[in-house]
């Protein structure tokens, strides 16, 4: 079965801009925010709190979610294509953010991530790999009056 071109990145976050990044474990080396497709009928405010409990045990609905009502069209990587339909190339990102009251500890999914470390939100937009994970992190700053 395909995956669906539509997905929802998570940016988990505490008021004074600690962020959680995560190690892909089929990429060592790229780190990003809670990020994944849409099941069939899901809409993306149920994707964001499925994938915030299957990849750091957390209960997005006890926390301040919150739906950014923004989203990014990027281009597929390569090495992840035959994940899709033939022929699809691009996928639609939709952006919320969750706010924790502290950094609080994460139980990773084994098979999608290696490690996790809580940072300042700058030095996340450093670290991160994808470019829509990069502008989350530049809208998180927005909103509370900074510029990456």
């Amino acid at each position: 079965m395909f995956k669906t071109p539509v997905s929802a990145l998570v940016l988990i976050h505490t008021k004074d801009l600690q962020v959680l990044i995560m190690e892909r474990a089929d990429k060592a080396g790229y780190w990003q925010s809670v990020t994944g497709s849409l099941e069939q009928g899901e809409m993306p405010i149920q994707a964001a709190i499925r994938e915030v409990q299957e990849e750091t045990g957390l209960d997005a609905t006890q926390y301040d979610l919150q739906d950014w009502h923004a989203s990014n069209i990027y281009e597929i990587y390569p090495h992840w294509r035959h994940r899709y339909a033939p022929n699809v190339t691009h996928n639609t990102e939709h952006l919320f953010g969750l706010e924790l009251p502290s950094p609080l500890p994460i139980k990773l999914a084994p098979d999608e991530h290696l490690r996790y470390e809580w940072v300042d939100w700058r030095e996340a937009a450093k670290r991160v790999f994808s470019w829509t994970n990069i502008d989350a992190l530049s809208k998180l700053g927005e909103r509370h009056g900074l510029k990456l």
